[in-house]
């Protein structure tokens, strides 16, 4: 699973192709999938973790009934732009995912993903436990659809 820069990805993940967008969090991975035209994100049903195998298996298994071609994983940094604890789990993540998979992943910036997320659905009124149990796939797709926005700006 090599891990590549924006214009890599662009050349390598071909247009009419699916993309994941993911946001690894320690309980669950919020998924998200775009359209064949790489223009929208949408939502996908969210995957508990349990035992790294399990949930590497299952993530293939969900990229693969989906026909991806490429993902863009969330890199949560801190505010300042460095890298902490939470960035270094995501790139042992990605070390470890390699053994099972090998699409081309693009890591994106995920700061405040999670509150741009919350902010949408407390919009769309959704209520407290179903906020609870959307978040994640929310994340992923507001993620997803930043990563979008820019691979059609490049391919404009």
């Amino acid at each position: 699973m090599p891990i590549v820069s924006l214009d890599d990805f662009a050349a390598g993940v071909p247009h009419g192709t699916t993309i994941a967008g993911l946001d690894l969090g320690t309980k669950t991975i919020g998924l998200a999938v775009s359209d064949l035209g790489q223009r929208f994100a949408t939502p996908r049903k969210v995957l508990r973790r349990t035992k790294f195998t399990a949930d590497a298996n299952a993530l293939v298994a969900a990229l693969n009934d989906d026909r991806i071609a490429g993902i863009v994983i969330g890199l949560p940094l801190n505010m300042d732009g460095s890298e902490g604890p939470r960035a270094q789990a995501t790139r042992a993540f990605l070390r470890n995912f390699g053994r099972f998979d090998d699409r081309p992943v693009l890591l994106w910036d995920e700061r405040l993903s999670t509150v741009a997320a919350e902010r949408g659905l407390l919009e769309a009124d959704v209520s407290r436990r179903k906020r609870a149990e959307r978040i994640d796939s929310a994340a992923a797709s507001f993620i997803l659809q930043g990563a979008l926005d820019r691979l059609s700006s490049l391919r404009s």
